[in-house]
């Protein structure tokens, strides 16, 4: 049985981590996202990914809708992370990932586009993750 959990192991917190993913990780754009990841040599968790999310106080001035946007996103990548997990765990079974999605657009988009999205990001995120190593 899967679990759809998002565990505090799986969110990326630490500083260190998230400044070396900005200064030295790779990136690619689906829109609305821009995804800046990077494979970790030191086992952060027990999970193989390890993700955070942002949204731009430029773009979205109320806390409110900034919160919206990071809570339809973190909902759609809880679902749909299992098969990322799967791959890398088939792949590379020690390996460990940090991901960072950032939300570009100006509106906020509906669940299930931003569903799709997410689910077209992971499949582009585990095959860009497993060619890199």
């Amino acid at each position: 049985m899967k679990t759809y959990s998002f565990t505090k192991e799986e969110r990326l917190k630490s500083r260190k981590i998230i400044e070396t993913l900005f200064r030295e990780g790779k990136a690619f754009s689906v829109f609305p996202y821009r995804i800046v990841y990077m494979p970790v040599d030191t086992p952060i968790a027990p999970y193989p990914v390890q993700a955070g999310f942002s949204v731009s106080t430029k773009r979205f001035p109320h806390a409110v809708d900034r919160n919206r946007v990071k809570r339809l996103t973190r909902e759609c990548y809880r679902l749909q992370k299992g098969e990322l997990y799967e791959q890398l765990r088939a792949q590379q079974p020690n390996s460990q990932l940090a991901v960072f999605f950032i939300y570009t657009d100006k509106k906020i988009a509906p669940f299930t586009t931003l569903q799709h999205k997410i689910s077209l990001i992971l499949k582009k995120l585990a095959k860009e993750a497993l060619a890199a190593s």
